[in-house]
């Protein structure tokens, strides 16, 4: 809201420069005064600040300022959100689009098109929804309000991360997350909220520790603000990401913090779905009796907002608390409404899933006939979800999938088989059994056969996937260079063979770390589009590789930066070594189609023993901070250069404090001797 502010302070002043009436500067201020008011209560109590705005709002006319129309409508557009009201959400956001079009107001113009971006993203369009938000970025190319900016980085993290496209998902969050630090007001707030985005995509990415680290950093924020909104969806992310840890007991009182938040701050959409989440719990707990409680007061608040997906889901939850207590003609008259909706839209995952629960609900309750009857629709649904996704991996699967539903299949024919057998009496009919028996001897015998060769092909293709997700385990799928992970896996199997005599032993090759970030690569993404910074990444993958040995190890370190380490490697070779990658890098652009991109990096070295400091005082994740700092330098001295730390020059117990603390300071004071190696001269320098 800073660049509004200003905005609005700069309008008062030249309204009294031009002596237009004091009542005109005493209305605004007094407007915007009260919007921020009301912005602050939305984080308190949405249902009080969304009164008020609809108030506020209907006391405007023609002669109201411009932005404190357009600011207020947003924020009822979100508190109508909040509230369950997602028509008179969607008409105040088309109120903004028209005042913005009679205003010539480009900017927001532009960005109000993000609702058509997440409308591609819920019809599966994921590419056409980059593309759209391509064309908004180049719309605002240049704008001078960082809350703008930020609000397009968010939408790019949001496409992405619903596309599994976790690492450019990431990258755009960093970037509005750095953005905050360009706002005036509200910063604390702003950067909560992205913390609350990157929890979010970390438990998607199913990675529950790493939400856990980024949920605690914005609860300790969260002191410096008052938003008790906030704090239930943190509150939120954090139970999910103890119950993914099936730390259970943890996530409940989670859970219950989240739902005190989101019932201090009034927002009975938040309430249901935590409630909801609650009985979820439970369902897994297996503690059927709570989780009917829970899942019938989600059931109450959905209802009484007419919010329909939390209304579905607090229905499946009764349904299935009530199956396991045994209740089951009860459960099903929850459960086939439930059925008949998910038909009736569509979704053939979440049917399917659905009807696997109630197949396994009539299962434990040892009625066979019907469990069968929803193992076979389970079966037909997989079978067209199947044929549907053309993906390696999932087809094999899916073939594994199958396989386990025929086993069930045959389990349930023979248990539904042996009641029968018991009322066989008659001879005759023992004697019709008996030449069955043959018959389907002989039957199974064939599909044994064809099962067998089903199995086999299953297996080839199931090794074909092992390959496949072997590599991708370890390799980045863009750029095909060793990922992150592999390399932490590497650096603790060399951190447990670190020994001091294996130490002198490198004295004269020591491993080496060089850290790279492709300047202007934001830049490069604005100006030509992502595909074309995809394709940069991938050339400069490649010429990295052409750089380097064979026994180096070349690795994308995250978004554009990249990570060579380089074992056994003479001091007096680095610097070639480094001046090689630079020049490698930056002597030729990168073409794309009819654009040529000049493409150039910034880096840090350090060997590692550093300076014959003992790796227990300086081990392998502080040197790549140290390394990571002479990056920086390099950055903030021009670019396209490398800065190398070659030896401490005062005791280390002296130098490495100081150069955690101040690292320019430090260099300054002579603690440290480096080496500066400038890249190759280019059009762009």
């Amino acid at each position: 809201m800073a660049y509004q502010r200003n905005r609005i302070l700069v309008k008062l002043v030249l309204l009294l420069s031009l002596g237009l009436s004091s009542s005109v500067y005493a209305d605004l201020k007094s407007d915007m005064a009260r919007l921020e008011t009301l912005q602050l209560l939305i984080e308190k109590d949405n249902q009080a600040a969304l009164q008020q705005l609809k108030e506020f709002y209907a006391q405007f006319n023609q002669q109201t300022d411009y932005q404190v129309r357009i600011d207020t409508l947003r924020e009822l557009s979100y508190a109508y959100y909040d509230a369950g009201d997602i028509p008179a959400s969607d008409q105040s956001r088309a109120e903004i689009l028209r005042l913005a079009k009679l205003q010539n107001d480009q900017e927001t113009v532009a960005l109000m098109q993000l609702d058509e971006v997440f409308k591609l993203r819920d019809a599966g369009q994921f590419d056409a929804a980059v593309a759209k938000l391509d064309d908004i970025a180049k719309a605002i190319k240049g704008s001078t309000k960082p809350e703008n900016l930020m609000r397009l980085e968010i939408s790019y993290g949001a496409i992405y991360q619903s596309a599994s496209k976790f690492e450019q998902a990431l990258s755009h969050y960093l970037e509005a997350l750095r953005l905050t630090d360009q706002l005036n007001q509200r910063k604390s707030l702003s950067k909560i909220r992205r913390l609350s985005a990157l929890a979010s995509l970390y438990l998607t990415m199913q990675n529950p520790e790493k939400t856990l680290a980024v949920t605690n950093e914005a609860l300790a924020l969260s002191g410096e603000v008052d938003s008790p909104r906030l704090i239930a969806s943190l509150r939120q992310s954090q139970a999910m990401a103890l119950g993914d840890l099936k730390r259970y007991p943890e996530a409940l009182v989670a859970y219950e913090r989240a739902l005190k938040a989101a019932q201090d701050a009034n927002i009975p959409k938040m309430e249901a779905l935590i409630l909801s989440n609650i009985a979820d719990l439970h369902l897994r707990t297996h503690s059927f009796v709570q989780a009917e409680n829970m899942a019938r007061k989600a059931l109450k608040k959905a209802e009484f907002i007419q919010d329909e997906t939390s209304i579905f889901n607090a229905k499946a939850n009764i349904g299935f608390a009530l199956g396991g207590q045994g209740k089951i003609s009860q459960a099903m008259e929850y459960l086939t409404p439930v059925l008949k909706q998910s038909r009736d839209q569509g979704d053939k995952a979440d049917l399917e899933a659905t009807v696997g629960e109630i197949s396994r609900m009539y299962e434990h309750a040892k009625m066979y006939k019907e469990a069968l009857e929803y193992t076979r629709e389970q079966q037909k649904l997989s079978n067209e979800l199947f044929r549907a996704d053309r993906s390696k991996t999932v087809a094999a699967l899916q073939e594994q999938f199958d396989a386990d539903q025929r086993k069930k299949q045959i389990e349930l024919l023979a248990r539904e088989n042996q009641i029968k057998d018991a009322d066989i009496k008659n001879s005759r009919l023992q004697q019709i059994v008996t030449l069955l028996g043959a018959m389907l001897t002989i039957m199974g015998g064939i599909f044994i056969y064809m099962l067998y060769r089903k199995v086999k092909q299953t297996n080839q293709r199931l090794e074909e996937v092992n390959q496949q997700l072997e590599f991708h385990s370890v390799r980045d799928p863009l750029t095909g260079l060793y990922n992150r992970r592999s390399f932490l896996e590497m650096m603790k199997t060399r951190s447990e063979d670190v020994s001091p005599e294996r130490r002198e032993e490198d004295h004269e090759g020591p491993d080496c770390l060089i850290i790279m970030d492709i300047d202007h690569f934001k830049h490069i993404n604005d100006t030509w589009g992502h595909a074309a910074g995809d394709a940069v990444l991938i050339e400069v993958a490649k010429r990295l590789r052409s750089a380097v040995r064979d026994t180096d190890m070349t690795l994308r370190w995250g978004g554009e930066e990249f990570l060579i380490y380089a074992p056994k490697t003479k001091p007096a070779l680095l610097a070639s070594l480094v001046e090689r990658v630079l020049k490698v890098i930056g002597s030729t652009p990168v073409v794309v189609g009819n654009n040529t991109i000049p493409v150039t990096v910034s880096a840090g070295y350090i060997s590692l023993p550093f300076s014959g400091v003992p790796e227990s005082a300086c081990n392998w994740e502080k040197a790549m901070q140290l390394a990571d700092m002479a990056l920086y330098m390099g950055k903030v001295n021009g670019r396209n250069r490398a800065y190398g730390l070659l030896s401490l020059l005062v005791p280390y117990e002296q130098a490495l404090p100081e150069l955690e603390r101040d690292f320019s300071a430090a260099i300054k004071q002579g603690m440290i001797e480096i080496a500066i190696i400038t890249g190759p001269v280019t059009n762009s320098n």
